[in-house]
């Protein structure tokens, strides 16, 4: 590569909540047509991104796997959590800036869409002054989940609120009943909050627990009948509108 080649182009690529086949046409030729591949994963473990554009991938691209040096293990509001993920996405888009420097463009897959609680954004905020990018939107998580689930959520002039399960229980409750329908995302540890700010909300009845959902491991029942407090990250809670102003 030559030092005057003109500099690579950033991809975010949304692959979808989780079923390789609800990747768009336009995912998948921009993946199979970019020379590296790269991808956010949990240190020591398999990237679930990854894992989604198996089918898709070229054997022949190079893939630059990014291990996040933490994810669940401390909380988002202890000190130390936004220094640490900050370094790591300047060392992250320091990487995929020399590759494209180098005239190569790099495919970054997000779980999801890419601009929507995507990781795919901290890399999009320090480079989209320096490099040319474009931007693959992509199926949803919860758009996945109450497909899945076959749960109509808004009608009508209804309001959707999307909120994170990170949230404090009594802002969440707050939110919850204000609010028309709602998707709470990000359970994992924050389950028990969540049920919780669910109930005193008065929403217990129509909350819909989803964990993994399009997924050959997906798991669909009311919030209810989730008798413990276990979830994984990719589970979220829908609490549907109640349909008065369908037809």
């Amino acid at each position: 590569m030559t030092e005057s080649a003109a500099p690579g182009r950033l991809h975010g690529i949304g692959v979808g909540p989780g079923d390789p086949e609800l990747m768009t046409v336009k995912a998948v030729r921009t993946l199979q047509g970019a020379p590296i591949v790269a991808y956010f994963a949990k240190d020591g473990q398999r990237s679930h991104a990854r894992r989604i554009v198996e089918r898709w991938i070229d054997g022949a691209c190079e893939e630059m796997p990014l291990a996040y040096p933490l994810t669940t293990e401390i909380a988002l509001a202890d000190p130390r959590y936004g220094p640490t993920l900050c370094s790591f996405y300047d060392a992250a888009a320091a990487a995929i800036a020399a590759r494209l420097c180098g005239g190569q463009d790099v495919a970054l897959l997000c779980e999801g869409d890419p601009l929507f609680y995507g990781s795919f954004m901290h890399i999009y905020v320090r480079l989209k002054d320096r490099f040319a990018v474009s931007v693959c939107p992509g199926v949803t998580g919860m758009a996945g989940c109450w497909a899945a689930a076959s749960q109509p959520m808004v009608w009508g002039d209804d309001v959707l609120t999307v909120l994170p399960g990170t949230l404090p229980g009594a802002i969440l409750a707050e939110r919850l009943a204000a609010s028309d329908a709602a998707v709470i995302m990000k359970l994992g540890k924050n389950l028990a909050k969540v049920r919780s700010a669910v109930a005193a909300a008065g929403l217990t009845q129509r909350a819909i627990y989803v964990e993994r959902g399009t997924t050959a491991e997906e798991v669909i029942l009311p919030l209810r009948d989730k008798h413990d407090d276990e979830a994984p990250y990719f589970a979220l809670v829908l609490v549907p509108a109640r349909g008065g102003r369908r037809s």
